[in-house]
């Protein structure tokens, strides 16, 4: 009951604030969103020690959320003032009448975001909702509650008004519940989710039936191809995560390139522990299943992160080699979200294609080659958000967009398209 109640709180109060905020001067927003910046690199030291002993992540994890926090911010001040928020005026056909396409803010938007990259993830959910001109507020989750309660707290020491955003935390076994109490609210406007695919269907469903719009970054089981004329000691550095395609003329050379990199010293590569038990059993449950079905498994010896409090040595996985993989294994199409490496070799470009395009996930992919143009031209073939052309899978920017296809979700993050998101045009047509 006291959640509900929570929830209708805070959905009158951002209610309020969108009366005044909306009209607010783009001006007085972007000085906002400056000082909020501001304020973030003045306590960056005491974020990143509250992320490091919250979620168990390294202090290199942790110096990434803020820098890519701060270029969310400053991205969005400078949006404040652009044409994207202005609207057109189209030519009309009779010279008596003049059209404006106005962008308006939507009104209450809400934002869920997860633990695993909590201040990024969580700036994202709000930032671009409320530069548009909405209210916002943000669903933290029970596995970072203090860091998400700290991005409401900057906000309100930025001087945001009242109610611009407000924060909401609750206990795992009430998420449906506060879910379905804010998504009823009329006010609430549109949601915004990242997290898991199973949960985005819930999310999608139960907004389709109040007829809220929703914007998903769901699952990702994202793909590298290597060619055979790739730079593979590039390739084995930046593809050390989930499932890689290899040109089996390369594929011993290749591994070669993997083993090296764990074996010497010219890369230093730093395993943190899992966030929870049941996470870590999960992990080594598909390395498992997939030894059990005919899988080549390699556990390699790497270095554990420097952390400020001890943990479970059960909660550190090994980084794990999984080859001849086939589709009977989990892994092959779960997401791992651990230091496990899948190689799956193809002989010719078309299989390579037709691997990714089975996969019902579409959040990114990389291609490895020294070939541009066929690069490129294998890219425009993918049902994913984006292609890394000799890069990691994981690379995002503030003035990029960034989201899915398929079971990896729709609607995009990041810059004018994000901000678009939050928006709708209202047409005026104005006469003599």
């Amino acid at each position: 009951m006291g959640s509900i109640m929570n929830c209708n709180l805070a959905v009158e109060s951002s209610s309020r604030a969108f009366l005044s905020w909306k009209n607010s001067s783009a001006h007085y927003r972007r000085e906002l969103f400056v000082q909020l910046a501001k304020l973030l690199r003045e306590k960056e030291d005491e974020i990143k020690l509250l992320m490091q002993l919250e979620i168990n992540c390294s202090s290199m994890w942790s110096t990434i959320n803020v820098e890519d926090s701060i270029k969310i911010i400053e991205e969005a001040a400078a949006l404040t003032t652009s044409l994207a928020l202005n609207g057109i005026a189209p030519q009309s056909h009779s010279t008596s009448v003049q059209a404006l396409i106005l962008n308006e803010p939507l009104g209450v938007i809400l934002g869920i975001a997860p633990w695993n990259s909590p201040l990024i993830l969580g700036f994202r959910a709000v930032v671009a909702p409320v530069a548009a001109g909405n209210t916002a507020i943000l669903k933290g989750s029970e596995l970072s509650p203090r860091t998400h309660h700290f991005i409401a707290s900057v906000f309100q020491e930025a001087g945001f008004p009242p109610g611009v955003l407000n924060f909401l935390v609750h206990r795992e076994e009430d998420a449906g519940e506060v879910f379905k109490a804010l998504i009823e609210r009329q006010e609430v406007r549109k949601c915004n989710f990242t997290g898991s695919t199973p949960v985005g269907r819930l999310i999608a469903s139960k907004a389709a039936m109040e007829l809220k719009p929703v914007l998903l970054e769901l699952g990702g089981k994202n793909y590298a191809v290597i060619f055979e004329d790739a730079d593979l000691e590039q390739a084995a550095k930046l593809v050390l995560e989930d499932l890689v395609l290899v040109a089996n003329s390369v594929m011993d050379a290749f591994r070669e390139k993997l083993l090296s990199i764990f074996q010497g010293s010219a890369f230093d590569i730093t395993i943190s522990p899992v966030r929870m038990a049941k996470s870590a059993a999960r992990i080594r449950g598909l390395v498992t299943d997939a030894e059990s079905k005919g899988a080549r498994v390699t556990e390699l010896t790497t270095k554990s992160a420097t952390l400020e409090h001890t943990v479970n040595q059960q909660d550190i996985i090994p980084a794990t080699i999984i080859e001849n993989m086939d589709t009977s294994m989990s892994f092959y199409s779960e997401e791992a979200f651990g230091p496990l490496l899948g190689i799956i070799p193809f002989s010719s470009q078309a299989e390579a294609t037709q691997v990714i395009q089975g996969c019902p996930f579409g959040l990114s992919a990389a291609i490895f080659t020294r070939n541009h143009f066929s690069g490129l031209q294998m890219a425009k073939t993918l049902r994913v958000g984006a292609v890394h052309m000799n890069g990691a899978t994981v690379h995002d920017e503030s003035t990029l967009p960034h989201g899915g296809h398929g079971d990896s979700g729709w609607g995009r993050f990041g810059a004018g398209w994000g901000l678009e998101e939050f928006t709708h045009t209202k047409t005026v047509i104005m006469n003599e």
